[in-house]
């Protein structure tokens, strides 16, 4: 079973849930109000906490793993999908059905380094999880329904990974 792998700004996929922002949450995107969804990704390798922000849930520390989970809702979306380049490695997690892609929360998701040692094992709040990591290889697996997926991800000083898991029917 494979699972597709996406561009992170085609990875858009419908959930029946209206993907509109708050008028706040716009303006505040629009306008560039620093730290309005979350710490930028610096560079330098380490765990960042997200700056505070009323869409965002808080972070989340494994280690020298930041990560934080969800995107119930049209506002927390918006703002999970306008925070993912601002970290190192962006999740994302649907299945397919007879309407489309439908978003999946409560996936578990493991993040090991390339010699195989476990970093991280969570479950998701919702279908988007943001993570800040060390430069380095990683394999993150995520299970839906019984079938399970690897992903290998590089991540660098300047580079960004997105991964986009859609099991099918």
């Amino acid at each position: 079973m494979k699972a597709r792998s996406t561009p992170w700004m085609g990875a858009a996929v419908s959930s029946g849930m209206s993907l509109g922002m708050s008028l706040a949450a716009a303006l505040a995107l629009a306008l560039g109000a620093p730290g309005a969804f979350a710490a930028p990704h610096s560079g330098t390798g380490t765990a960042a906490a997200p700056a505070a922000t009323g869409a965002l849930p808080p972070a989340h520390h494994a280690g020298s793993i930041s990560y934080l989970s969800g995107g119930i809702g049209s506002d927390q979306s918006a703002a999970f999908k306008a925070a993912m380049t601002r970290y190192p490695l962006s999740l994302e997690f649907a299945r397919q059905s007879a309407n489309g892609n439908e978003y999946l929360a409560n996936v578990p998701v493991k993040i090991a380094d390339a010699h195989g040692q476990a970093l991280l094992s969570t479950r998701t709040n919702g279908p988007f999880m943001l993570v800040t990591l060390p430069n380095g290889h990683y394999v993150v697996t995520a299970s839906h329904d019984g079938k399970t997926v690897h992903r290998t991800v590089d991540i660098g000083k300047t580079s960004h990974a997105h991964e986009a898991f859609v099991w099918p029917m």
